[in-house]
């Protein structure tokens, strides 16, 4: 096994004063770029939650592990090996929240982002311009605005005290916005429960907040689109 202890590599050092994940008090996980990735070969055995809360994503399974690129920091997730990765402890949103992705989707059908153990949660891209979003198995569908559709992009969802879900694409809300209460459950990358909908394309990072607000919302666009 090989852990690749990337914090401080140049590329990833910000100025001073420069907002990061880690100084925002409601930060619940962070699976950060090219940081936390234990290597087997060249797959990801673990990807470890850059907070302080230990979510630590983890595949045992070599034949489901997802291959790394060095050079970026994505992690390739290919359907037809079940790529996933799964954390121990339960990540459970209950009021406000915030979710930020920086994701290549290559084909629709698969989660980038779910809960394996729980039913009815996950976020799932439905076709090229739709996301699906499951919370407590009750669904919302959010479609792109026109002409827009889904690639490589920096994503930021939030849920506001008000249970309106508005879905960010690279830095523009989408216009169709939904309303989805419940407990928003996440304890897998790359599937859902039971194993199903495994994700076509690469993640290079993922940001989970407790809370929403304008400000936090613009500063993880801004941090995510910089990747």
């Amino acid at each position: 096994m090989l852990s690749l202890k990337l914090g401080l590599s140049l590329n990833t050092i910000k100025p001073y004063g420069e907002w990061t994940p880690y100084g925002d008090a409601n930060l619940v996980a962070w699976y950060k770029n090219k940081t936390g990735i234990t290597l087997n070969g060249s797959d990801v055995s673990v990807w470890a939650d850059s907070s302080r809360n230990s979510f630590d994503m983890q595949q045992a399974t070599a034949t489901e592990q997802p291959a790394y690129n060095a050079s970026t920091g994505a992690l390739t997730f290919v359907p037809a090996d079940s790529n996933n990765l799964q954390t121990l402890g339960q990540i459970s949103l209950t009021g406000a929240f915030t979710i930020g992705m920086r994701v290549n989707m290559l084909a629709a059908g698969g989660v980038p982002l779910a809960d394996n153990t729980t039913v009815g949660e996950f976020i799932k891209y439905t076709t090229s311009s739709q996301m699906r979003i499951k919370i407590d198995n009750s669904q919302v569908d959010i479609t792109l605005n026109g002409g827009n559709t889904f690639g490589d992009d920096f994503l930021v969802i939030t849920r506001d005290e008000s249970n309106k879900i508005t879905l960010h694409l690279d830095g523009e809300p989408q216009t169709d916005t939904e309303t989805l209460s419940g407990t928003a459950d996440i304890d897998a990358i790359g599937v859902r429960r039971t194993d199903t909908n495994p994700f076509n394309g690469t993640i290079k990072e993922i940001q989970i907040y407790s809370t929403t607000n304008a400000t936090l919302t613009a500063n993880v666009n801004d941090y995510l689109e910089n990747l």
